[in-house]
């Protein structure tokens, strides 16, 4: 079993929005580093049912809305939430990156 990918949220709505938009799923698989389709086909199932809520819950636990992980102490969630952002991070700086690069190759083919 492979591990699990937690996107951020930004990463999440650009994915929907560019379906929505009609973009094919390859190329957005490329350019949001997304590693299965079948994510952004449940993404945009989510976004049409009006629970874009469920876009901020961690991989695996998706609770009903309004409702989150229970944690035993402050510092356990603090930390929860620590390693959530820098997830975040990380995927961010791989998109700017990635979209760098296409806008570089897109200007060196004019």
């Amino acid at each position: 079993m492979g591990t699990r990918v937690s996107y951020p949220v930004e990463v999440k709505q650009k994915a929907v929005e560019m379906r929505l938009a009609g973009v094919s799923m390859k190329e957005i698989l490329r350019e949001l580093n997304i590693k299965n389709k079948t994510q952004v086909q449940t993404w945009v199932r989510w976004h049409k049912a009006g629970d874009t809520h469920r876009f901020e819950q961690p991989v695996g636990k998706q609770y009903t809305h309004r409702k989150g992980p229970e944690y035993s102490s402050e510092l356990e969630r603090l930390q929860a939430e620590n390693r959530y952002l820098s997830q975040q991070n990380e995927v961010l700086k791989k998109y700017n990156e990635l979209e760098r690069k296409l806008i570089r190759k897109r200007q060196s083919n004019w």
